[in-house]
């Protein structure tokens, strides 16, 4: 089954680009993509830019409005995503426990809804 682990922290969590921190804790991104790909469990990933780049787009009465930034004002933001396929819940958390920003803020788990075809 497939689950997206969506990537949270707050701004001022994670280390600062280019310190010593940095290197350190992209070196743990890297072991945790190696384990997902020795486990055959990656599909997708990526680290998104940051949320005052976003833009949030919705239509009311046909008219497409947006606005900046994300919808919902949250102390966290999302941060990045991993697209994992896992046996079952248990072991998407055990993968999800891997990302190193679990020890700073927040992964959320949640199954992909399959549309049968």
């Amino acid at each position: 089954m497939r689950y997206m682990a969506l990537i949270y922290s707050a701004d001022g969590t994670s280390p600062e680009y280019g310190s010593p921190e940095w290197g350190a804790f992209m070196a743990a991104y890297a072991e945790a993509g190696k384990t997902f790909n020795e486990r055959g469990v990656f599909r997708a990933g990526e680290a998104l830019q940051h949320t005052s780049t976003a833009t949030s787009v919705r239509v009311r009465g046909g008219k497409t409005e947006t606005m900046d930034g994300p919808f919902a004002e949250t102390k966290e933001r999302l941060g990045g995503f991993y697209l994992l396929d896992c046996r079952d819940l248990d072991e998407a958390i055990e993968m999800a426990a891997l990302i190193p920003t679990a020890e700073i803020g927040t992964i959320e788990v949640r199954p992909v809804l399959e549309f049968g075809g």
